[in-house]
């Protein structure tokens, strides 16, 4: 398939849902090939496989995500790709989780409780540059500071609540280990690595990997 193919990726752990997105970003969006990824990891690490996916869209409630702010690292990583969050069971979404997704960086926030028709337009809005919320937040006032931050976001001293796979790099990362030796050590690629520790910093209120070492040692 050439190079040229519009290509979308869809990160969702249910797979009949993922198998409706995939259906729909083919016939409503014109994508001509659109990779599946049931799990965190598998997403960022198609992401790194295929170059110049167009479209990402990520499943809040799949493992490993916990917030969409975990999100912002993808975008940092993969610069170029659009990305969306699927969430929430209402039709207007979590007002906190569409702030957050907002805050990260993140192209939409879209409620699967949408309808397709909905949900394509939503895509479609995103792809063309837009940044979608749900309809009945669109008219509400975002807060001051929706923008997107790269600072540290966690002040020392409170509580911190890391994801399974940000325990395990910041435990390698306390061992001295490299992207790459961490990369090779959980079988993922080094920007798989590099997303979650961006996500582990800023949860952690640092800059860096040696104020992740300091900072988990202080706990």
């Amino acid at each position: 398939m050439s190079a040229e193919t519009p290509t979308a990726l869809v990160a969702d752990s249910h797979e009949l849902f993922r198998a409706g997105v995939v259906a729909l970003l083919t016939r409503e969006c014109g994508f001509g090939r659109v990779i599946e990824a049931g799990s965190l990891d598998e997403a960022l690490m198609r992401l790194d496989e295929h170059a110049g996916i167009r479209f990402a869209c990520f499943d809040l409630a799949m493992p490993g995500i916990g917030t969409p702010l975990n999100l912002r690292s993808v975008r940092e990583v993969f610069p170029r790709t659009r990305i969306a969050v699927i969430g929430g069971s209402g039709r207007g979404g979590g007002r906190e989780e569409i702030f957050l997704a907002l805050r990260a960086g993140l192209h939409g926030y879209v409620p699967k409780a949408l309808g397709v028709d909905e949900i394509a337009a939503a895509f479609r809005l995103i792809l063309a540059g837009g940044i979608f919320v749900p309809p009945s937040l669109a008219e509400l006032p975002l807060p001051s500071d929706w923008a997107p931050s790269y600072e540290p976001s966690r002040p020392v001293g409170t509580e911190v609540r890391l994801t399974p796979r940000q325990q395990d790099v910041l435990r390698l990362i306390r061992s001295g280990k490299s992207n790459k030796e961490i990369a090779r050590t959980l079988g993922l690629t080094e920007n798989t690595v590099k997303v979650h520790a961006n996500a582990l910093y800023r949860a952690l209120g640092v800059r860096d990997r040696t104020g992740a070492a300091q900072r988990a040692g202080q706990s």
